[in-house]
């Protein structure tokens, strides 16, 4: 494939490393842990912390197919939601998002519907792989002088990986990166997949799997 499919992937490495023990919102910095309480975060299962902001109470009929896109996924949450209709959608759904320095990582993941993120705070790196097979990476932060994004939209069925980078750059420190997603149509844990090592080493070839499999949920 051509290198724009496959760029140089020197600049995705983690700038912070999590603890080996689970990590707790007991375990952030203050300016951290103040974040994670005023606007009432929870760890999500793909890494950082998050809250549901608004439900779209209009509904629209299901443009995907009716079995989940991913039994692992199901498992992980305990099953799918007691009201979850599988031939309906809400319009739309918004959540926060927050990486932290004890939760810098959200793992590699793809769902079925487009998803548009707006920046609130901080600065991170996003890794996209595409059906196509190509890689996209970008820095999103305030610093547009340098390119880094304050809106991005990820189509659905793209894998996306999500880090963590200091507030400045050289520096070694961040309040976190604060994001807000809107998923549509609606998000539902039944159009939700977790991208494996094996998937990984399918889609790409093995120098590039390599590089990019610490960003595989374990």
């Amino acid at each position: 494939m051509s290198a724009t499919q496959h760029p140089d992937l020197t600049p995705i490495k983690p700038s912070f490393t999590p603890p080996s023990s689970s990590s707790s919102e007991e375990e952030e910095s203050p300016s951290v842990s103040f974040t994670i309480k005023v606007l009432s975060l929870a760890q999500h299962i793909e890494g950082g912390y998050y809250a549901v902001t608004h439900v779209n109470p209009t509904t629209i009929p299901s443009p995907y197919p009716q079995s989940p896109l991913s039994q692992r996924t199901i498992d992980l949450v305990g099953g799918l939601a007691p009201d979850f209709d599988p031939a309906v959608r809400r319009l739309s759904t918004t959540i926060y998002y927050f990486l932290t320095p004890n939760r810098p990582l959200g793992s590699f993941h793809r769902n079925r519907s487009r998803i548009i993120h707006t920046l609130h705070s901080g600065r991170g790196r996003y890794v996209l792989i595409h059906p196509d097979g190509r890689i996209e990476s970008f820095v999103v932060g305030p610093n547009i002088q340098k390119g880094e994004k304050l809106q991005w939209v990820v189509e659905g069925g793209s894998w996306k990986a999500s880090f963590l980078l200091p507030d400045v750059e050289g520096e070694t420190s961040s309040d976190g990166l604060l994001i807000s997603e809107t998923v549509v149509p609606g998000f539902e844990y039944a159009d939700h997949e977790f991208l494996s090592r094996e998937r990984l080493s399918e889609i790409l070839p093995e120098e590039k799997a390599k590089a990019l499999e610490w960003l595989v949920k374990h």
